[in-house]
């Protein structure tokens, strides 16, 4: 009966979609608040007119349709990968920030175009004026 079926499968361990969540919820929650002009979408393309690359969080300024920042959200052995496709869609689309977040090492790297990494305040996100590691944090209450 089943002898047809193709199964289909994404690659998105919920650590990853989780991680995701929070980043949209706090990065939503400064731009509902009016301290951001950037919407946040998740994993959407990054160019609508074709068919294009996803990278897992990007901030667009509405009034313009550019986007202006580029998350990618990996695990310690995907890092270098996601590094790559951070930086091409940076140069490719002329995105000028961009993050890469290790969940298991809960580690940040950012990268300006045409700087490349930048060191310094690895999480803290210019285009926003925010840190994005204190989405992450867990809430004790």
């Amino acid at each position: 009966m089943n002898d047809n079926v193709i199964y289909m499968g994404i690659n998105a361990p919920r650590i990853h979609q989780a991680t995701i969540t929070r980043l949209i919820h706090g990065l939503m929650s400064l731009y509902v608040g009016r301290k951001t002009e950037l919407f946040a979408y998740p994993e959407t393309m990054i160019d609508e007119s074709e068919t294009s690359p996803v990278p897992d969080v990007m901030l667009v300024n509405p009034e313009t349709d550019l986007t202006e920042v580029i998350l990618e959200i990996t695990h310690t052995q995907g890092v270098t990968k996601d590094v790559q496709k951070l930086q091409n869609l940076m140069e490719t689309y002329r995105v000028p920030e961009g993050f890469v977040y290790d969940y298991k090492r809960k580690a940040w790297r950012k990268f300006w175009l045409g700087v490349g990494e930048v060191t310094e305040n690895p999480s803290f996100c210019e285009a926003v004026g925010y840190d994005l590691n204190d989405f992450l944090k867990e809430k004790t209450t």
